[in-house]
């Protein structure tokens, strides 16, 4: 008796063409599960911190945007 065929790529490529061939999704955000939870709490005061900064930069932007609109107004 004849050995049977044990693999074929026959009809593959149309099936799988028929859904369409799609990149896998990509997160957002990889997730940090497993992470060292050393690092991931310093993670989250470093963010904390950034965003105090930020608001400081924000506040003082707009204190010297009121100071040239009150220079340009005219009197």
């Amino acid at each position: 008796m004849a050995k049977s065929k044990n693999h074929t790529t026959h009809n593959q490529s149309r099936k799988a063409h028929r859904n369409g061939i799609k990149k896998p999704r990509s997160d957002r955000y990889e997730s940090l599960k497993g992470v060292d939870p050393k690092f991931l709490r310093n993670m989250r005061f470093a963010e904390k911190h950034n965003k105090k900064g930020l608001k400081k930069a924000m506040a003082a932007k707009a204190v010297a945007a009121k100071a040239v609109a009150a220079q340009e107004a005219p009197k």
